[in-house]
């Protein structure tokens, strides 16, 4: 039977503590089924047991992350007949080390980032790789401590650049809570005859494309990209794209489709080119499955645009 994990991660007195002692001391999420609560990360604010609406949860304190292996959490499973999970998360280690963990029954069934509103922007200055892992990996970042004298603008800009669709949430120091209603358009126009995709927009393009891809099946783009050639490839087929960073120089990567054309031209590897082309969805080698296919109008080499790197703005 599988085992659902609800992982809340956050830095240190953000607030996890306070937000999951209070979600277990609610009768309508803990009632009854027993609960693994593993705490990878002790502030200030401690749990309440007492104050829990069942006694079935079982608390248990992981002082050092590499200490624990898949085999530790399974027999920690067996051990308290566990049905579900609850992991506060240290603020210092990367979301992904803990998915290496995880026994082949566990199941991810949501990821929340909590964030205090005051000291968020300090992190994401001094420790911007971190609390981008963070919100990239959440369904939702809920920024507590929030005030009316704080520009939500600015807490959304940021979240945006880590994923479109990742929820966004105020509480305020009242208890009470707020959506996210900023809208996000695309710096492009996706009903033009021609989308054209400019320089500095290529980032949010490809994240765009990525995520909800099927609003572009039978698309024609213009953009410019790198070109990446295999021999391994069929003929008249490559890969096109730009380097990407999401975050910062540690995550920089190929964000690249698969392109095909008809007519003659000598590509080779790095080349910078110009495309126009439809996009149709289909299964290629490249993605291991299906994905997006390029299928070029025109291509032509062109110079390379003056910030090669794509950003999000």
């Amino acid at each position: 039977m599988e085992i659902p994990v609800y992982l809340f991660t956050g830095f240190l007195e953000s607030g996890k503590t306070k937000f999951i002692q209070e979600m277990m001391s609610d009768e309508r999420f803990n009632e009854g089924e027993k609960t693994l609560l593993l705490v990878f990360e002790e502030g200030e604010e401690e749990y309440r047991p007492e104050f829990f609406a069942s006694d079935n949860v079982h608390i248990e304190i992981i002082e050092d992350i590499d200490d624990i292996t898949s085999d530790t959490l399974t027999m920690l499973a067996k051990k308290h007949k566990i049905k579900r999970v609850i992991v506060e998360y240290n603020g210092m280690l990367e979301v992904s080390k803990f998915f290496d963990l995880l026994p082949d029954d566990w199941v991810m069934a949501q990821i929340l980032m909590i964030a205090d509103s005051n000291t968020f922007f300090n992190y994401n200055t001094n420790m911007r790789q971190l609390t981008f892992d963070k919100m990239q990996a959440s369904e939702a970042v809920i920024f507590n401590r929030f005030d009316d004298k704080k520009d939500k603008n600015e807490f959304h800009k940021i979240v945006r650049a880590a994923g479109r669709r990742i929820e966004i949430l105020y509480e305020y120091l009242d208890g009470h809570v707020e959506p996210d209603n900023i809208p996000d358009p695309l710096p492009y126009d996706l009903n033009a005859r021609i989308v054209e995709i400019k320089d500095e927009d290529y980032a949010e393009f490809y994240r765009d494309l990525v995520e909800d891809g099927k609003k572009y099946e039978g698309k024609i783009l213009s953009f410019k990209g790198i070109v990446a050639v295999d021999k391994t490839l069929p003929k008249k087929t490559i890969v096109v794209g730009r380097h990407i960073m999401t975050c910062c120089e540690a995550d920089i990567f190929y964000g690249a489709f698969v392109c095909t054309y008809t007519q003659t031209i000598d590509l080779k590897k790095r080349d910078w080119v110009k495309i126009i082309a439809k996009i149709r969805f289909g299964k290629h080698e490249v993605y291991e499955g299906e994905g997006p296919i390029f299928e070029a109008i025109s291509i032509e080499k062109t110079q390379k645009p003056e910030q090669e790197l794509a950003t999000f703005n």
